[in-house]
This record gives structure tokens, sequence and C-alpha cells, in this order.
């Protein structure tokens, strides 16, 4: 959004995190303090006078109408300087020029956070644009718009613009770029397992810097791959993966999540994931997904540990945990009862038996009632035949 600096995420996707956590309730208000500094700070040195309205009327920030005005008078005369070198470029330079000052009023809009304005000249930008590549980036710079706003429908519409363009021609890098974007907009509206297929396949290719570090996309890639990937794959594409290995441990809580579910250690795995909880609920992308996230992962364990029992004991796989016996007894006692585990609970006993369905037997149903439907349409046919 802002002008990209080799590794440097946007200052207007930190600004926009910053903003997300200022609204949330589980935030400290200390901490809060700071981060107000932090949003007024970057607010004003880029002069952001539309943003700072939209701030003010959420109840964000206080306005202050001083300062205000200051920032809109550099507004208008900014824009003003802009539209004399497009006047100057459309007169007396080429086409190549006339682009480049519509792309340099298209930053400004975004820089001070004028969405409307910013599409719009986005747009205008695009008609002088010749080059696949270029308007490959405009692309980029609405993405990023879309993911600041968090506007889903503008993100989805610009993704499926982005591959029209890929039919045309356009470069691998780009390709690899627009993975994560579409890995990042497939996790915040719920679809793991896309975002997971989506992510892997960007893991030796990660040049996506304006959107996160690198650490947090091996944060995003570990979480969707647990809940989205079978056992033997997470061992392949995941935990034994070079490139995952030479972060995951910079990461805190998140190595021991990982390994501690694959090594079947659940007491570490249920320890790691507290201390992971905080991480995802104060994540911009995953909060909205929290409780239902919560729920996939343990759906995850909870299987895993029962697939190598035909019965257990409730006591054993509370030990096994490192929770008591009435908090897994209504653990599973939910997720049996929203179908999410095949296994029922003996309360007497004081044990659990799985009946987790057979897939062999289950194909070898479905091919008798398929067999029989078939019999039945031909012995139907043939009476017709006959008559």
């Amino acid at each position: 959004m802002d002008a990209q600096d080799g590794n440097q995420q946007s200052q207007q996707l930190i600004l926009g995190h910053n903003v997300f956590l200022l609204k949330h309730p589980d935030v400290p208000d200390i901490e809060k303090v700071r981060l107000k500094d932090e949003v007024l700070i970057s607010v004003k040195s880029n002069e952001m006078a539309p943003y700072y309205e939209t701030l003010a009327a959420d109840k964000v920030v206080e306005l202050d109408q001083d300062v205000l005005d200051s920032m809109r008078a550099k507004n208008e005369e900014e824009i003003k300087k802009l539209d004399e070198k497009i006047a100057d470029a459309e007169e007396n330079l080429g086409e190549s020029e006339v682009r480049e000052a519509h792309l340099a009023k298209s930053l400004y809009y975004i820089r001070i956070g004028d969405k409307e304005k910013a599409l719009e000249q986005l747009k205008l930008t695009e008609t002088k644009t010749v080059a696949v590549g270029q308007k490959m980036d405009l692309v980029f710079y609405t993405l990023q718009i879309g993911f600041f706003y968090m506007d889903f429908d503008l993100i989805s519409k610009s993704i499926d613009k982005a591959k029209n363009l890929f039919e045309e021609g356009g470069d691998w890098e780009r390709k690899n770029r627009l993975k994560v974007y579409e890995g990042l907009y497939c996790m915040a509206t719920r679809n793991f397992k896309k975002a997971t297929d989506l992510f892997l396949g960007s893991i030796s290719t990660f040049t996506t810097y304006e959107l996160f570090p690198y650490e947090t996309f091996i944060f995003y890639t570990v979480l969707t791959s647990i809940i989205s990937l079978d056992r033997v794959s997470l061992k392949q594409k995941v935990v034994d993966a070079p490139e995952i290995l030479t972060v995951i441990r910079k990461i805190p809580n998140l190595s021991e999540f990982l390994n501690s579910l694959y090594d079947c250690q659940y007491k570490s795995f249920f320890l790691a994931f507290a201390g992971l909880t905080e991480q995802i609920k104060l994540d911009r992308y995953l909060h909205p997904h929290f409780r239902f996230y919560m729920r996939e992962v343990r759906t995850v364990v909870y299987s895993q540990f029962l697939e190598s029992y035909k019965s257990v004991t409730i006591e054993a796989m509370a030990k096994a945990f490192g929770v008591t016996v009435e908090f897994i007894d209504l653990e599973l006692s939910r997720f049996i009862a929203a179908g999410k585990l095949h296994c029922k609970i003996d309360k007497v006993a004081g044990v659990l038996e799985t009946n987790r369905p057979d897939a062999k037997n289950a194909l070898y149903q479905a091919t008798i009632k398929q067999g029989d439907f078939l019999l039945n349409r031909i012995q139907k046919l043939s009476r017709v035949i006959d008559l």
C-alpha cells in the first residue's frame, strides 16, 4: 500500500492490526494507551485525514479538529501537486509517464486512507496500463486495501480478476504472491482446507512480506494444517518440512503444539495449545473463528487418541491429557452429541467405547445399495421392452 521496501510489512496493515487491538475487549487498558499513541503517530505522519475521521466516528480516538484541519490542508495541497504532474505528463510526456503520474495519485489516496477515491483512481490508472504484470500490481494494491478494511467482497473480486489476468500471461513470482493473498482470504473466511493447500504451495517461494513476516506465515500454515491434513500428510508436509523447521522455534509454543500432537504427547499438546490461544484470539484474521478453531483442534486430538482403542477408561484418557475426569466427560459429551466423535460413554463402568465407521464396510454397503437400484432399473426397463 505504501511503498514496499524489500522485506517490510505494509505500514497500513500494521496500523489496521493496531486498530483491531484497540477495539479488542481482551487487550489490557495500559496496552491500549501505547497502541493509541502508535495509531495516532501513524495517522499523523501519513496525513490520513479521511481515516482519522473514521476512527473518531468509531470512538477509537478522540477528534482533534485542529489536527484534522491541518491534515486536510496537506492532503489538498499534495493532491493539487499530483494533478499538476498528471496534466504536465499528458501535455509533454509519453504514455508511461502519464501512467506513473496516475499511479502516484492512487498510492497517495491509499496512503491517506481514502478508500473510495483510491479504488476509483486505481481503475483510472488501469485504463492507462498495458502490461499484464503492471495490471497485476494494481490488483495487489486493491487486495491490500481489501485486507486493510477487511472488505471480503472486494478481496474475492480482486482474486478472481487476478486469475483472469494470469490467463493472459504473468510471471511466476506474481502467481506465487497471489497464492498467499488467496490463502489469507480463505483462512479469514474459514476455508482452512484450501488455505492450507495454498500456504503449503507457497512455503519455498514466499515473497509476500507486505502482508506479514515469514514467521507469521509459518504460524498460519501450521495452524491451518493441523485441522486440515491427515496424520501422514502432516508429517510429510509440515513436521518434516525444512522451511518450517528453520523458523518454528522462533514462535512461542508452536513447535510443541505441532510435535506433541504428532508424537501423541497429549498433556504437552494441551499446555502448548493453552499458550497459543491468546495469540489466536488477538490475531486480526483468526479472531472471528477463535471458538470454531478451538473446537476443530480438540476434535482432531480426541479423534487421534481414540483411534488407537476399541475401548478405554475415561480416567486413562483424562490422565493422558492432564485434565480431570469431569472435564473430559463434559468435553466428550458435547463432541459426541455434535457428531464430531464416533464413540459412546458408559458412565456406569467409566469406559469409552469407540464405534467409528468402517470405511470398507461403508463402501460395501453403498455398492450393494447401488447394485439393487441398478437391478430394479433394469427390471423396469425389461418390462417396457416386453410390452
